[in-house]
């Protein structure tokens, strides 16, 4: 009996106590905060404003370049409209993949961070990522014109999503060097349709509508065939277009 009330005295104190320190601190005091446990995944999506994405991913990019720029255009939004756990997330690791991961000119930074943001936020990612990277390869890109652009950006086709081949295929048709102000600006360009194209893909596929339009081109599929898994070689994998760098193929192989 003694016990069960110095147990309600307890359980009284608490709550006059936090009831003192509650206006101190405000609301989120007495609120459950609502976090991602680890390895949680996905965070919960909700449809999402493409062309403020954009906009946010082109000022993200100004900050932190193109991985960044993507990723905190995407989650960034989130954080805005919702709170946690998005605004949890330590945005700024994403700075790594700019230049195509520490300058090395492989993954394409906007590709990379939109990926992460798919990943972290659809229970099927997988789909989408594809579609991302054959649109990527096969669109004239930057598609999208930021609101605060600085010049005006001629698109090209890139025909692979690695940094190097996007940059290099831009300079050739633009005639503009790959370190010019113009270049630095492209890559906001394209940090801005690249979240908005991968919005617009998470949107889609919240809604039951998703519907792929990007499959492997059949010449993908044919060098797969052999190269890739369960094929005569066997000897590598991938889903880029092969012909961008196998451009000197042989007798033996199909012309690209």
């Amino acid at each position: 009996m003694e016990s069960s009330r110095r147990e309600m005295l307890g359980l009284l104190g608490v709550a006059i106590g936090t009831a003192a320190v509650a206006p101190l601190l405000g609301q989120q005091a007495l609120a459950v905060p609502v976090r991602a446990k680890a390895g949680d995944a996905p965070w919960p999506y909700v449809p999402l404003d493409p062309k403020a994405v954009a906009e946010r991913a082109y000022e993200a990019y100004l900050d932190g370049h193109c991985m960044y720029g993507t990723f905190a255009g995407i989650v960034g939004e989130l954080a805005a409209l919702k709170g946690a756990p998005y605004n949890t997330f330590p945005l700024a690791m994403m700075k790594y993949g700019a230049g195509g991961g520490a300058e090395w000119g492989t993954l394409c930074g906007t590709l990379n961070g939109s990926a992460a943001a798919i990943a972290l936020l659809s229970k099927n990612p997988t789909p989408l990522i594809d579609e991302l990277f054959g649109w990527y390869q096969t669109a004239k890109l930057p598609d999208y014109r930021p609101g605060d652009a600085i010049y005006e950006i001629a698109p090209s086709v890139a025909r692979s999503p690695l940094c190097h081949v996007s940059v290099s295929r831009w300079c050739k048709a633009t005639g503009l060097h790959s370190l010019s102000k113009e270049r630095y600006e492209r890559c906001g360009w394209l940090a801005a349709c690249c979240a908005k194209k991968a919005v617009e893909l998470l949107n889609s596929q919240a809604a039951g509508k998703f519907q792929a339009s990007y499959p492997l081109p059949a010449r993908v599929q044919e060098c797969r065939g052999c190269h890739d898994r369960g094929g005569v070689v066997e000897n590598t994998r991938g889903k880029m277009e092969c012909g961008v760098c196998h451009f000197s193929l042989g007798t033996g192989h199909t012309k690209i």
